[in-house]
């Protein structure tokens, strides 16, 4: 499961200094709420010494679902999920057709359009899962 970090970026006359993540790792910047940055670190990345100027405000942090969702709500990763879903859904079915499938009700067609559903769903979830904003629960 991913670590969840968040920090305060500091700025002087020449630099922002942010949240540094180790050589050939990937780590995300999820999104900033009332100053405070939270990044995503993959499990078992270690992060390296950080800057002094944001040593300090540098925490693991354990969020509450209140608190995923509201990063979940800022973030832009999470909405370029959310946009691969719907571009998934919409290489089968047009929005003609996804109104179609609510006026028709349950039948043969209908159930593959809502099982092809779930699996873009599922896909964005799993997405959101890896960057620590998802229990088992929540999408």
């Amino acid at each position: 499961m991913p670590k969840i970090y968040k920090y305060r970026k500091t700025t002087d006359k020449y630099t922002t200094h942010s949240l540094l993540g180790p050589e050939n790792e990937q780590i995300t910047e999820l999104c900033t709420i009332n100053g405070e940055t939270f990044v995503s670190v993959p499990d078992g990345v270690k992060l390296p010494v950080q800057p002094t100027a944001i040593t300090g405000s540098v925490s693991n942090v354990d969020l509450t679902d209140d608190e995923k969702d509201k990063i979940r709500q800022a973030s832009p990763h999470v909405r370029l999920i959310n946009q691969r879903v719907v571009e998934k859904i919409r290489k089968r079915y047009d929005i003609n057709d996804e109104l179609k499938m609510l006026r028709i009700g349950l039948t043969a067609e209908t159930s593959e359009y809502f099982a092809y559903c779930e699996e873009c769903v599922a896909w964005g979830t799993a997405e959101k899962k890896k960057l620590g904003l998802v229990t088992s629960v929540t999408g």
